[in-house]
C-alpha cells in the first residue's frame, strides 16, 4: 500500500488570508507613505506661507515706533531750524538767565525756583565752557521746541533731547525730572577739546553726527543698552541738524524696547520663536539669551566682536548659522532653510534701525501634523484590513475551506488505496463540477490501478529474466576483457621476444661471417710446404724464397686468429645475454599467465617495473626517457594480474603517443602518490599528442581508438578492470599537443 500523503499544515483560507493581508498591508503602508509625503509637502507649503504672512504682518507693528521716531525727528528738525532762525540776532541773555544759572560745580543748570521737570524740559551746559550768544539762542530754541512737542511725544518715547556740539543738552524726561541737576558737570557726549574724541558710551551717536561719518545727515540708531537707573533695554536715535554748512544741534529720542522684546519673546507661532538682530550680528531680542544681568547685547559673530561668555559654543554656532543664512538670502526672499539645524527662517527688516526680525520654525513642527495624519490613515487602514480579513475568513471558510477539506480527505483515501469516496456533487459552481470530475477520475484510477498491477507482475518476471541475461553477458565481457588483457600482454611479450631474437640472429650471422673470414686453408698449405721440406727444413726456411716468408706469415696469421677469436667471443657473449633476456621476458609472462589469485600482496613499484620490462624493447627503440617518482608504500592487497594489464596498456599507449615528438625529447613520467583518504593514485604521463577535451570520456568506450591499427579495446578493458578492483581510471589533458595523464585510483585500506 502506498504511504499516505501528509496533510498540509496550513489551511487554504489561512494562507490566502495571510497573502491577501500582506498585499493589502503593503498597499496601506504605501498609501500611508504617499499620503505622508503629500501631506508633508502640503503642510510645509502651507506652514511656510503662513510663516511668511505672519512675519510680514508683524513688521508694521514692530517698526511703527521706529517709523514714528524718524517722523518726530523730521518735525523736530524743522521746528528747531525755524526757532533758531526766529531768534535771528536778538539778545537771548535775559531770557536765558531767567531759566538757567551757573551752579557751584561750574555747569549751567535750570533754576530751581522755576523748574518743574515733570512738565517742562530741563537742560545744562557743561562746566568750563563760556556760552556765546549763538549758543544761547540755539539752546533757548531747543528749550522752546521741547516744551512745545515733548509732552506729545512722551506718550510713545521715554524722552526727547536736543544736544549741541559745544557741550549743551536740553531734555524732556518727566520720569527723571531732576536729571539735569544730577548729571555730571561735563557731558560725556561732547567733544573733548583736548583730545578731540568723545569720552562716554554715547560715542556711537556723537560719531554719527559728524559729517565724515554721516555725510548724508540721516537718522542714526545706536546699539541697544540697558539704562542704569530703570534697568530697561533702550535704543537711542539721533538726527543731526546742519545750518549754513555746520552742525548746530542733534535731535534724539531714547526708545524703550521693553514692549518690543516682550512681544518678540512671548508673541510667536506655535513651536516657533522670534529673534531680532542687527546687520552686524548684534543680538537685539532672543527668548533665552537676553539675560537680566547683562548690560550689553550679545554679539553672535566671534569674528566682529568679543564673544559673550554667557553664550555657549553650541548656541553661538546656532545663532551664527541663522545669521549667515539670513545674510545670504536672495533679494526679496522671505523664507530660508537651515538644513544643518533643521529649521525654516522667515525674515524681514524693520524700517528705522534696519534690524532683522526673524521667526524660526523647526522642521519637525511642520512634519508633525503630517505624521499625525499619516498615523490616522494607517490606523484606519489597519482597522479596515482587520474587518476585511474577518469577512473574507468567514466567506473562505464556508465557501472554500470546508469543500476543499472534503477533497483533501478524499485524496488521502485514494492515496491509501481506498477508492470508495463520496463528495457533494449537488453544488452548481466550480467545486460541484470538480467533485463530479474527481469521482469519475477515482473510478478511472481504480480501473487503471488494477490493470497496472497485472502489468507489473508480468513486467517483474521479464525484468528478472533480463537481469539474468545481463549478468551472464557481464561475465562473458569480463572474460573477454581478461583474455584481451592477456592477449595484449602476450602480444607485447612476443613483440619484445621477437626484437631480442632479431638481435640473436644478427649476432649469429656476424659470428658465422667472422668464422668464414678466418682463412684457415692457408694454414694447411703452410703445413704442406713444411712437410715437403722436412728433410732440409732449416735450409728451406732460411734459403728458399717460399720458406723465408713462412715465419712472418705465421706471425700475422696468429694475430688474425687471435682477433677473430675475440670478436667471436664477444658475439657469443651477446648471444648469451640476449638469450637470458628472452628467458626473463618469458619468465615474467609465465608468472602472470598462471591462474591468478583474486587478491595478494603486491609491491606496486615492482609491478610497474615488470610492466616496463615487458615494453623495454619498444621503449628503447623509441628513445623514450622514463622518469620514476614512487612514494614509499608497503605491499598492497589487490589483483596483481589486472593491475599489470592496466599498466601495460597505459605504458603502451604512452609509447605510441610520443611518436610525433622529436627523438631526444620523448618523456614518460610514472608516479605513485602517497595514499590520501583511503585511496592511492598511480599516474602515467607523457608529452605526446594529447587528447581533445570532448574525447576525455569517450576514449574508454569499447571500439573507440584514434591510433591507426588500434583495436579500441585496451583502455575499455582497463577501465572495466579498474572498476572491478573498486577503483577508477580517468584521463586528463590540456588539449592537443600538450600531452596526457592517465590516473589509476585503487582502494587503500589504512
Amino acid at each position: 500500500m502506498p504511504p499516505a500523503v501528509a496533510r498540509p499544515q496550513t489551511a487554504l483560507a489561512h494562507s490566502t488570508l495571510l497573502k491577501m493581508g500582506v498585499w493589502i498591508a503593503g498597499v496601506i503602508a504605501l498609501a500611508t507613505l504617499v499620503s505622508y509625503f503629500h501631506l508633508v509637502n502640503s503642510v510645509r507649503d502651507e506652514a511656510l506661507a503662513q510663516l511668511a504672512r505672519y512675519v510680514e504682518a508683524r513688521v508694521p507693528r514692530e517698526q511703527a515706533l521706529f517709523v514714528l521716531a524718524e517722523d518726530n525727528h523730521a518735525l523736530l528738525k524743522a521746528s528747531l531750524e525755524e526757532r533758531i532762525r526766529a531768534w535771528g540776532q536778538e539778545d537771548p541773555t535775559a531770557h536765558f538767565d531767567s531759566l538757567y544759572a551757573r551752579m557751584p560745580d561750574g555747569a549751567i543748570r535750570c533754576r530751581l525756583e522755576h523748574f518743574d521737570g515733570t512738565k517742562m524740559p530741563g537742560g545744562m551746559v557743561s562746566a568750563g565752557f563760556e556760552p556765546d550768544a549763538d549758543l544761547l539762542r540755539r539752546f533757548l530754541a531747543s528749550y522752546d521746541v521741547l516744551a512745545q512737542h515733548g509732552p506729545a511725544m512722551h506718550v510713545r518715547f521715554a524722552n526727547t533731547f536736543i544736544s549741541l556740539p559745544e557741550g549743551a543738552v536740553s531734555v524732556y524726561w518727566p520720569e527723571y525730572p531732576d536729571w539735569c541737576r544730577k548729571v555730571g558737570s561735563k557731558l560725556s557726549v561732547v567733544q573733548s577739546k583736548s583730545k578731540g574724541t568723545p569720552s562716554s558710551k554715547s560715542n556711537e551717536l556723537w560719531l554719527s553726527s559728524q559729517r565724515d561719518k554721516n555725510p548724508e545727515r540721516q537718522t542714526v540708531w545706536s546699539s541697544i543698552y540697558r539704562e542704569k537707573v530703570s534697568k530697561n533695554w533702550m535704543v537711542s536715535v539721533s538726527t543731526p541738524l546742519d545750518m549754513e554748512g555746520r552742525l548746530v544741534a542733534t535731535i534724539g529720542h531714547d526708545v524703550l524696547l521693553t514692549e518690543l522684546m516682550a512681544r518678540t519673546v512671548n508673541d510667536h507661532l506655535p513651536d516657533a520663536y522670534n529673534i531680532i538682530f542687527r546687520d552686524d550680528g548684534l543680538l537685539i531680542a532672543h527668548p533665552e539669551l537676553m539675560k537680566d544681568g547683562s548690560s550689553n547685547a550679545p554679539d553672535v559673530l566671534t569674528a566682529t566682536g568679543q564673544p559673550d561668555p554667557s553664550i555657549s559654543q553650541e548656541q553661538r554656532a546656532h545663532l551664527r548659522s541663522t545669521f549667515e543664512h539670513v545674510k545670504g538670502r536672495q533679494p526679496g526672499q522671505v523664507i530660508v532653510e537651515d538644513p544643518e539645524y533643521g529649521e525654516y527662517i522667515a525674515v524681514t527688516r524693520l524700517k528705522g534701525p534696519g534690524w532683522y526680525f526673524a521667526t524660526v520654525l523647526p522642521q519637525h513642527a511642520v512634519t508633525r501634523p503630517a505624521l499625525r495624519a499619516a498615523r490616522y490613515v494607517l490606523f484606519v487602514g489597519v482597522l479596515s484590513l482587520a474587518l476585511e480579513l474577518a469577512i473574507m475568513y468567514w466567506v473562505l471558510n464556508v465557501q472554500l475551506s470546508r469543500p476543499l477539506l472534503a477533497f483533501t480527505r478524499a485524496a488521502d483515501q485514494v492515496t491509501a488505496g481506498d477508492f470508495t469516496v463520496s463528495l457533494d456533487v449537488s453544488r452548481k459552481d466550480e467545486l460541484g463540477r470538480l467533485a463530479h470530475a474527481f469521482q469519475v477520475m477515482t473510478e478511472e484510477v481504480q480501473r487503471r490501478e488494477e490493470a497496472l498491477r497485472q502489468a507489473n507482475e508480468g513486467l517483474e518476471q521479464r525484468v528478472e529474466e533480463r537481469t539474468r541475461e545481463l549478468q551472464a553477458l557481464h561475465q562473458q565481457l569480463v572474460g573477454v576483457a581478461r583474455q584481451a588483457g592477456m592477449a595484449e600482454i602476450a602480444t607485447n611479450v612476443l613483440h619484445n621476444v621477437g626484437n631480442v631474437l632479431n638481435s640473436v640472429f644478427t649476432s649469429a650471422t656476424l659470428a658465422r661471417e667472422q668464422l668464414s673470414g678466418m682463412k684457415l686453408e692457408h694454414v694447411g698449405r703452410v703445413g704442406g710446404l713444411l712437410e715437403e721440406n722436412q728433410a732440409s727444413l732449416a735450409t728451406f726456411l732460411s734459403q728458399d724464397e717460399r720458406g723465408c716468408v713462412v715465419a712472418p706469415f705465421l706471425v700475422q696469421l696468429g694475430q688474425h686468429l687471435t682477433e677473430s677469436r675475440q670478436e667471436i667471443l664477444s658475439l657469443l657473449d651477446d648471444l648469451g645475454r640476449y638469450t637470458a633476456h628472452i628467458g626473463t621476458i618469458v619468465k615474467v609472462q609465465q608468472n602472470y599467465a598462471s591462474a591468478p589469485k583474486l587478491h595478494e600482496q603486491v609491491q606496486l613499484a615492482e609491478l610497474i617495473e615488470d610492466a616496463l620490462r615487458i615494453n623495454v624493447a619498444a621503449l628503447g627503440r623509441s628513445d623514450i626517457q622514463v622518469e620514476r617518482h614512487f612514494a614509499p608504500l608497503p605491499p598492497v592487497t589487490t589483483d596483481k594480474h589486472k593491475v599489470l594489464m592496466i599498466l601495460v596498456n597505459l605504458i603502451s599507449n604512452a609509447r605510441y603517443a610520443v611518436d610525433s615528438v622529436p627523438s631526444g625529447h620523448r618523456r614518460m613520467v610514472l608516479r605513485i602518490d602517497a595514499p590520501a583518504e583511503g585511496r592511492l593514485r598511480i599516474s602515467v604521463r607523457d608529452n605526446g599528442v594529447g587528447i581533445p577535451q570532448e574525447m576525455l570520456t569517450c576514449i574508454f568506450q569499447h571500439g573507440f581508438t584514434t591510433r591507426e591499427g588500434g583495436h579500441g579495446f585496451g583502455l575499455h578493458a582497463s577501465a572495466l578492470a579498474a572498476q572491478e578492483l573498486g577503483g577508477s581510471l580517468v584521463a586528463e589533458s590540456e588539449g592537443p599537443g600538450l600531452g596526457a595523464t592517465f590516473i589509476l585510483e585503487l582502494p587503500y585500506p589504512p
